[in-house]
């Protein structure tokens, strides 16, 4: 149940294969890699319980660092490869990182933070040097390749994304169990998804993000392959399912529909009959994009509903999705619970904020009022996550929105995900954010914000068919009023919409 035990047992099985470049890190290499990594970070005076963070690409290096800091039983901290200078130097110096990896291509803005890093005691680079780095394979090389003395588990440090302000790392509590011990999320998956150490798993999204480092840990530690993308390409990850014999994938809605979008005879093009599971999370799937799906694939979809603070997980097998279409799952970890803006319980059906009890404790690293901030009104211990939705009688719940992202417009309540679903499906749009502007008269008024599949019919046109096409198919009052057009909307790479910085653009500045 950890790199060590696999490469016991099959030595030369890939572990990682990387899916432009071809690299394969073997269990092997895997466990001796980590091995060296964690007696260095242990030879540079890190305990149980210190921090580390890195800054890679996704690189046939990046499970290995992640493996030598678990095993060494310290919090890491995975930062996003596209930040700038200052906020990759907040995150490093506000996570306590006594050590800082980062890489050759990302050079440029992991030397620009030194000077605001006074904490770090050692730079480690991979694939060459920079000034105030050392490099990562010289100071590996000397190091042993069997395990610590005193091996046991550390945990991540993950750093919401930052939509709204400076991001906040969750921190939970350290287990210090021994490294064998497996840990909820490997227990899901395995009552969950059924994988096996013959099973290959596709991760498309850049491994910093939560769902993607932790479920590649997870299918690990059973001797599972790991086939990582550089990059999500939708035709590209259709190859590598035929390629490898991926039995199990994870995926965003936005890689559905970019997948759905392919012309008839590329989706054809590919034997998918591999795959066994393809799961997704991160944001509510279309009920339309979801269907075709299930049309295209089979009934092999499997959602849940979680966060990075991991306070909650909510589960949608096919047969649960296709008999509640839109529900998010029920819950397996953490009670949900509906409230109004008194925190007070609502019954189901009714719309609220959605908060979990009965689920693991978490802290937003050195901020006690953020920490406070996603607690229930009334003290009972309960948090939220900013989503918006209702239970149905069965259990089952349903995300409407983002708290923030609700528009007010002459005093009802719109949600502004019920349009994305619909204008994402059009074949005229590539992306597409919907939210609330000011108006004088009604307080606030529907706004989309597309990036059209050619840029060439961005016009007053295609901006009047999107907006009859949305009428067609929801309540007028819940389409956008106007349409502006943008080359490229801000998206994370894991597929989360920056709607915040576009919202903004649109918002009078206030002090």
């Amino acid at each position: 149940m950890h790199p060590g035990a696999i490469a016991a047992v099959t030595p030369d099985k890939p572990a990682v294969i990387m899916a432009g470049s071809g690299r394969v890190v073997t269990f092997r290499e895997l466990d001796e890699e980590s091995n060296r990594l964690a007696h260095l970070l242990r030879a540079a005076g890190l305990k149980p319980g210190d921090h580390i963070a890195f800054m890679l690409e996704n690189h046939p290096l990046f499970l290995v660092i992640a493996w030598a800091a678990h095993r060494s039983g310290l919090y890491y901290t995975a930062i996003s490869s596209r930040l700038q200078a200052d906020e990759l130097a907040y995150i490093v110096d506000n996570c306590g990182a006594r050590v800082f990896i980062s890489s050759a291509k990302l050079a440029g803005v992991a030397t620009a933070v030194t000077g605001a890093t006074p904490g770090v005691e050692l730079r480690l680079m991979v694939d060459g040097v920079a000034p105030g780095f050392t490099s990562y394979e010289e100071a590996v090389a000397g190091q042993p390749a069997t395990p610590l003395g005193d091996e046991c588990q550390g945990a991540d440090m993950l750093y919401s994304s930052g939509t709204t302000g400076r991001p906040k790392g969750v921190k939970p509590p350290l287990s210090r169990a021994p490294l064998e011990a497996p840990g909820v999320l490997v227990q899901l998956i395995q009552g969950l998804f059924a994988p096996s150490a013959d099973s290959v798993y596709l991760s498309p999204a850049p491994l910093y993000h939560a769902a993607p480092l932790r479920y590649s840990m997870s299918f690990q530690r059973l001797g599972a392959t790991v086939v990582v993308m550089e990059r999500f390409d939708p035709e590209e990850a259709l190859a590598l399912v035929e390629r490898h014999g991926v039995t199990h994938a994870q995926w965003v809605p936005t890689m559905f529909v970019k997948m759905l979008k392919l012309p008839e005879e590329v989706r054809g093009r590919y034997d998918l009959s591999s795959l066994r599971c393809a799961v997704h999370a991160a944001a509510p799937c279309p009920v339309e994009v979801k269907e075709r799906m299930m049309e295209w694939w089979g009934p092999i979809i499997h959602e849940y509903y979680a966060g990075t603070e991991g306070n909650c997980f909510l589960y949608a097998g096919p047969e649960d999705w296709l008999a509640h279409k839109g529900t998010v799952g029920r819950p397996l970890l953490g009670v949900p619970h509906v409230c109004d803006e008194d925190g007070d319980e609502l019954p189901p059906g009714e719309h609220g904020t959605v908060y979990f009890s009965d689920g693991p404790r978490f802290e937003y690293h050195g901020d006690p009022a953020k920490t406070a901030s996603v607690q229930d009104p009334h003290g009972r211990g309960w948090t939220t996550l900013g989503d918006i939705g209702y239970l149905d009688e069965d259990g089952f719940l349903y995300l409407t929105d983002r708290r923030s992202y609700m528009i007010i417009s002459g005093g009802v309540n719109i949600y502004p995900q019920e349009a994305e679903n619909v204008l994402a499906m059009h074949p005229e749009v590539a992306d597409v954010a919907v939210f609330g502007v000011p108006d004088p008269e009604m307080g606030e008024q529907v706004k989309a914000v597309v990036q059209p599949a050619d840029p060439a019919c961005a016009g007053p046109v295609l901006e009047a068919e999107l907006i009859a096409y949305c009428r067609e198919r929801l309540a007028h009052y819940k389409c956008p009023k106007s349409v502006d057009f943008r080359d490229e909307l801000p998206r994370h790479p894991t597929g989360k919409l920056y709607k915040r910085l576009l919202r903004d653009e649109y918002w009078p500045r206030t002090s």
